[in-house]
């Protein structure tokens, strides 16, 4: 399967007064310790990767140097989504020719398009490119909720619309997928704290945020649901979950970032309107990754 198993949405380390410069460096080494640590993908410039709060030339330029620096060892999917569809298109076309290996694309915040005009937008953006797309539907941030019937008509009418990220939390919405397009549209859960269950109802991996911070557990948890280890599927499942609450107790990507400057891994400077996470959340991130 192109797309499957634990596949990181990376932070942006920024630098500077304000987070007004991309730590470069410390990208570089997070995407390395992902590959040491046996993650199966990487997304750059989706949420995690705080996109809203990069301009066009910071986003082409960390997808860029993520392709560079992954060398095709595993799977990078650009995050290239808008609520423009020409926008979306042009970020879309920048990952393909940058080498990219697909693209994942949110659905329209803001605008609330009705299903059709969804239909619309992805098959505008499949038709100008020629990346394998990855549907985003997170209907708590952007609102409004793509429907099974409208994913089943995007995946029969558009081929390199491949997969769906599914962060709408709904268990039972997987094996309906499953049933409207088919065995191979890859299902990628959007929630950390719902991936085990996620996989047991037929989905294919996660885009994890937990990942940042303990890649090598949230790899075993996949390779062990795929190898059939159940014990070893349950431990990596009770290790990550304190963690999985944890990171989303405020607006995320703020607790990851934090927890990953406890770890030493970069900074945790997040971009305006975000900020750092508030004492309680600190101390309980303290609690779980000091020390690592």
């Amino acid at each position: 399967m192109l797309f499957h198993g634990s596949i990181t949405a990376l932070i942006t380390p920024f630098a500077g007064p304000g987070a007004t410069e991309i730590d470069w460096g410390a990208l570089e080494r997070l995407v390395e310790r992902q590959i040491a640590a046996g993650t199966h993908g990487l997304v750059p410039c989706g949420t995690t990767g705080e996109s809203p709060t990069l301009s066009h030339e910071e986003d082409r330029a960390i997808v860029r140097r993520v392709v560079e620096v992954a060398k095709g060892r595993i799977p990078v999917i650009a995050g290239t989504g808008s609520n423009c569809t020409a926008e979306a298109i042009a970020l879309t076309r920048h990952a393909q020719e940058a080498g990219a290996d697909g693209a994942l694309i949110v659905t329209p915040y803001y605008n609330k398009p009705t299903q059709e005009g969804l239909y619309a937008h992805y098959r505008a953006i499949h038709d100008a490119c020629a990346i394998p797309i990855v549907v985003y539907n997170i209907p708590g941030r952007c609102v409004v909720d793509m429907s099974v019937e409208t994913l089943a008509r995007l995946a029969a009418d558009c081929p390199r619309i491949v997969g769906v990220k599914d962060a709408t939390g709904d268990l039972a919405r997987v094996p309906q997928v499953r049933a409207a397009c088919g065995d191979a549209f890859i299902q990628l859960s959007g929630n950390d704290d719902t991936a085990p269950g996620f996989l047991a109802q037929g989905g294919h991996g996660c885009i994890s945020v937990v990942a940042n911070l303990l890649p090598e557990v949230s790899a075993a948890l996949h390779n062990a649901w795929a190898g059939g280890d159940m014990a070893a599927f349950a431990a990596a499942r009770d290790a990550l979950a304190p963690l999985a609450r944890a990171l989303f107790a405020e607006t995320s990507p703020a607790p990851v970032k934090y927890a990953a400057s406890v770890m030493g891994l970069c900074g945790p400077e997040v971009r305006l309107p975000l900020v750092l996470p508030g004492p309680a959340t600190r101390a309980t991130l303290d609690g779980l990754v000091g020390g690592m």
